[in-house]
């Protein structure tokens, strides 16, 4: 099922048909090449990679992903990476599904990877959120945290030894796919994180928080006010906040601004918007600037940000 591929080479062609071979997109823009070893393995799925490679030489490389994505952890020396011109932390793992990285480093790196096809990647993100609308995009390139990315690295150290000798067998290599899928969209800040997390308040919650949060999500472009919410519920409005507090650790209002940065992040990331303030309004928002920090807050990016992106 799984094909193995090594490849030892000195000589700088080698690296870059190679990388094409699984990163179409990928470019060696700039390379000092008088002193180039190069040490590469992978294991190559349907719609998965695993990827393990060495580069002895000073380069400048960039990737723009656009029916993939890569998660990726560079060590290197004098590594820098740089997502839309941004930097980003390169002692940890990072993510590639839109805009264009780019990756410098003088001397030798290492470079550990993870390659998914985008389609399969969201098909298997929907079934597991329960949302069949989910679109994975990139929201943030950098790891939630220190120790969701130190649990990418021991996933990924997992999957790349197990995969190596199991890639002939169909129904653990597709286990062992699914786990890195699974560890890499919990790794960063990825619609799938959100999906699940509101799936789970509202599996979790009673069942008047439960109503509360579906009329919320009905109406969340009309006016709403906290007694229109708990009449809708069944509930008081002391009794609603109570609820909202004992099962979800926040208020009601704090709920429908999220559920409302969700639907103007969507809106945004749709391409559709006139501009950010329009959309700050659709959604409720009355102040831009309230709504860009909330969004910032949230999603790591300025909404202005997203819209330019798609």
């Amino acid at each position: 099922m799984g094909q193995v591929m090594s490849v030892r080479s000195t000589g700088i062609d080698d690296v870059d048909r190679v990388w094409r071979r699984f990163v179409p997109s990928a470019r060696l823009e700039r390379v000092d090449d008088r002193r180039v070893s190069f040490s590469w393995d992978s294991v190559e799925l349907p719609g998965f990679s695993v990827v393990s490679y060495d580069l002895a030489a000073s380069v400048h490389s960039s990737i723009r992903m656009d029916d993939q994505i890569m998660a990726c952890r560079l060590v290197g020396d004098d590594a820098r990476v740089d997502a839309d011109g941004r930097a980003i932390d390169p002692r940890r793992p990072w993510l590639g599904a839109d805009g264009r990285t780019e990756a410098h480093w003088s001397g030798s790196a290492r470079v550990r990877a993870f390659l998914f096809d985008r389609s399969d990647a969201e098909q298997v993100a929907r079934v597991a959120s329960g949302d069949d609308r989910l679109v994975l995009r990139r929201l943030s390139p950098s790891a939630r945290d220190r120790d969701v990315a130190m649990q990418w690295e021991r996933s990924f150290a997992y999957v790349s030894r197990s995969l190596a000798a199991v890639h002939d067998d169909p129904i653990v290599a597709s286990e062992l796919q699914r786990h890195a899928l699974m560890a890499t969209l919990s790794t960063f800040h990825t619609p799938y994180v959100d999906a699940v997390q509101r799936t789970h308040q509202r599996s979790a919650a009673p069942r008047t928080v439960r109503r509360a949060i579906a009329h919320m999500e009905a109406h969340a472009r009309e006016p709403l006010t906290l007694e229109d919410i708990a009449a809708a519920s069944g509930i008081s409005s002391r009794g609603l906040q109570h609820a909202f507090r004992r099962a979800l650790d926040m208020t009601p209002t704090q709920y429908l601004r999220l559920v409302r940065l969700s639907g103007a992040h969507e809106e945004l990331r749709a391409g559709t918007a006139v501009s950010v303030a329009d959309v700050a309004r659709r959604w409720g928002f009355s102040s831009a600037s309230r709504f860009a920090r909330y969004h910032r807050e949230h999603y790591g990016r300025n909404p202005a940000q997203i819209a330019r992106m798609f």
